[in-house]
């Protein structure tokens, strides 16, 4: 990732050798002090970013795990402290399936008590319509939580999965910076000389 801050200094165009210069005679001495300090030994390239197999984790093995017992895969990963936030999803979700069921279960009898010859209403401020759409508001909320219910297991697979590919990639803490003259356009009209000044990471 390359994230530049340009420091712009309205200079002059009779300034800008001065500033390239002054830019040039840094970048030779930062490019000597990189190769002092990095071993010759040592190439940057793809094959030197990768994790011990004791450091990287199985996507497979942490999909499985996380299919079987949910916030298994997490435990896998290393990653516990998200392990309490699958679990208080999944309990307040079943404790809302219960109880949108159980309301769900009481109007759907006292529909059939209605509908039978002499039965008593147990809600006598409902007519039968109004205990119809009693039966059919809490069973959509019951499905909902069912449904909410699913993608919390599913996200907690997909989460353990993704966990697990990122811990092969190698993350750095070494950071570069890198002084560059720069020419910028503006949007009013006329150009600005300034520098950039680049932080790789």
């Amino acid at each position: 990732m390359d994230n530049r801050v340009i420091i712009a200094m309205g200079l002059s165009t009779k300034a800008f050798p001065i500033l390239l210069l002054v830019c040039l005679s840094y970048g030779t001495g930062y490019s000597q002090i990189q190769a002092d300090t990095v071993p010759a030994a040592v190439e940057l390239d793809a094959e030197n970013i990768v994790l011990t197999p004791s450091e990287a984790k199985d996507p497979k093995v942490a999909t499985i795990l996380s299919a079987v017992f949910p916030g298994a895969g997490q435990a896998y990963n290393e990653k516990i402290w998200k392990i309490p936030i699958i679990y208080g999803g999944i309990i307040t979700t079943a404790y809302f399936v219960e109880f949108n069921n159980r309301r769900y279960r009481r109007f759907k009898e006292a529909l059939t008590i209605v509908r039978s010859p002499g039965g008593t209403n147990p809600f006598p401020n409902l007519n039968e319509d109004g205990i119809i759409r009693n039966v059919d508001y809490w069973r959509r909320n019951r499905d909902l939580c069912y449904l909410i219910f699913g993608v919390i297991y599913v996200l907690g697979i997909v989460d353990a999965q993704v966990d697990a590919h990122l811990s092969g990639f190698d993350v750095s803490d070494d950071l570069s910076l890198k002084l560059e003259p720069a020419y910028e356009s503006l949007s009013a009209g006329g150009k600005t000389i300034g520098l950039s000044m680049k932080i790789n990471f």
